[in-house]
């Protein structure tokens, strides 16, 4: 993470030459008094006043007797939505970021210098902090295995230079250091990203965390009844799958967790017996973010000091074939006794999730939410614009959505009604694990889901349509998003459901 230095808010020549790289923000129109106590104010208001600019553009210049300093000038629009916001700090963070590693490329790190100027109070706060988010996720290098990476250009902390402290920083921080690890994770290849390099990557981050690391292998499994999980782990080469939970405790808070964050882990899946085609399993190391998305809300929220008791479980594997793979119409029966005659073992998620579901809700939590790139008619329904919510509590559907519209990760709820079940029905298990059919694939999943956590709990599933789109998404330049960690915080800070405590 790139540290955030506070300064004084009156940016001088002096002081901006001593910084390589710098990002004003200003109003969509600047009036001439927004220029009067700017360095070189007199170039920046003739480059702006040259065209018209929107909120979400900037134009650039190289300030200073010997050009020393690069100025990027935003435009913020102070009606825009915060995905809007994020969108445009992306672009303006990413085309920063690209001239510092054009011209300044090399092993040192350098500063760099934010501030605003003739924006109102909250327009510059959120302009702020949506500047910040972009720059940590761009600073943020995912793994590389080239022999010879390329220069990139470090930064070295950003000053931030304002007339007081910026509200939410602590947040804009906690989320993007949990969406850098979300993506960093996700992006790994499948051969380092195994189950058992999972488990050691959850180990060293459990000790560095100083929170609570619990393994149940397949030979415990196998005792609990988890039949579902070890179905799916069945065609892995070797026996080294299982469920991770990890555990945060504030200090004076009891054993019982008030929120259980549940993660999809299936480290590469090729479909099992009904194997995928090549385009469709090329990218199946991915398909591990919902619990890298759990993994990173789990790390923000212990970042921010959440009051709250979090226990976070992952269903790690991987969906291999082989003469041991699961196939269709076995019956499997999972961890509450529920029984299920499979029907594609390329529906492997659910499968995994079930059997973590009870465990997650044998522990009594006030509320779940799980996470998983669980469908791909959840993408069509919505691109990978949005990601799918479904909830045993339809009345939160407005905080549900609100959530996603605050934190720039958007989100929408489907129906969750009880006659979708009909669909599921078998004639000799339970339950289908899906259905013969694709349509309203992402709805089954959820009713399906729904049968493996307890009706008091309050239970929110999140259909991850948005954890990878070609070109990023609002801030995020990279394929891989990370999508769930900002939505996650600030649906927590919302209180959903309702807690005793606040995040």
């Amino acid at each position: 993470m790139v540290p955030v230095r506070p300064g004084a808010a009156r940016v001088t020549a002096a002081r901006l030459a001593r910084h390589p790289l710098a990002i004003l923000l200003l109003p969509p129109a600047p009036a001439a008094a927004d220029f009067a106590d700017l360095p070189h104010g007199d170039l920046l208001r003739s480059l702006v006043e040259r065209k018209p600019r929107k909120g979400g553009e900037f134009v650039a210049a190289r300030l200073g007797k010997r050009g020393e300093t690069m100025l990027f000038a935003g435009f913020v629009a102070g009606a825009a939505g915060t995905f809007e916001r994020l969108e445009a700090a992306g672009k303006l963070a990413r085309a920063a970021l690209d001239s510092l590693a054009e011209n300044m490329a090399g092993s040192a790190a350098h500063p760099m210098l934010l501030w605003s100027s003739g924006c109102t109070t909250a327009a510059a706060a959120e302009a702020e902090n949506a500047v910040i988010a972009a720059l940590q996720a761009a600073a943020f290098p995912l793994a590389t295995f080239k022999s010879k990476p390329a220069a990139r250009a470090r930064l070295a902390h950003i000053e931030l230079a304002r007339g007081g402290a910026l509200p939410d920083l602590a947040v804009t921080l906690a989320t993007a250091a949990g969406n850098n690890l979300a993506r960093w994770l996700t992006a790994l290849p499948p051969n380092q990203l195994d189950a058992a390099g999972y488990r050691r990557r959850l180990m060293a981050l459990a000790g560095h965390l100083e929170i609570r690391y619990r393994f149940y292998g397949e030979a415990e499994l196998k005792r609990l009844g988890a039949g579902a999980f070890l179905a799916v782990s069945s065609g892995n080469a070797g026996r080294d799958a299982g469920i991770v939970c990890l555990s945060y405790r504030p200090r004076g808070t009891a054993a019982a967790p008030d929120l259980s964050l549940v993660g999809k882990g299936i480290c590469f899946d090729t479909g099992g017996t009904n194997l995928k085609p090549h385009k469709s399993m090329l990218d199946m190391h991915t398909d591990m973010e919902g619990s890298a998305v759990a993994v990173g809300t789990l790390h923000a929220l212990h970042a921010l000091g959440s009051p709250l008791a979090v226990d976070c479980w992952l269903a790690i594997t991987e969906n291999r074939i082989g003469p041991l793979a699961y196939k269709p119409q076995d019956v499997v029966r999972a961890v509450n006794g529920t029984t299920i005659q499979v029907i594609h073992t390329d529906a492997e998620g659910r499968m995994v999730l079930a059997d973590t579901l009870c465990l997650a809700a044998a522990r009594r939590p006030k509320a779940i939410i799980d996470y998983a790139t669980l469908t791909g008619a959840c993408v069509y329904a919505l691109t990978e614009r949005y990601s799918g919510a479904f909830t045993n509590r339809p009345a939160t559907r407005e905080v549900i959505e609100a959530a996603g519209s605050s934190s720039g990760e958007r989100v929408w709820c489907f129906p969750m009604d009880a006659d979708f079940d009909t669909d599921l029905e078998s004639g000799v298990a339970d339950v289908l694990q899906c259905a013969t059919e694709g349509k309203g694939d992402h709805i089954l999943a959820a009713r399906f889901l729904n049968r493996f956590v307890p009706a008091d709990i309050p239970w929110l599933h999140l259909d991850l349509a948005a954890g990878t789109r070609h070109g990023g998404l609002a801030h995020i330049g990279t394929d891989v998003t990370g999508f769930g960690v900002r939505y996650s915080v600030d649906l927590v800070r919302r209180g959903w459901p309702s807690y005793t405590k606040r995040a």
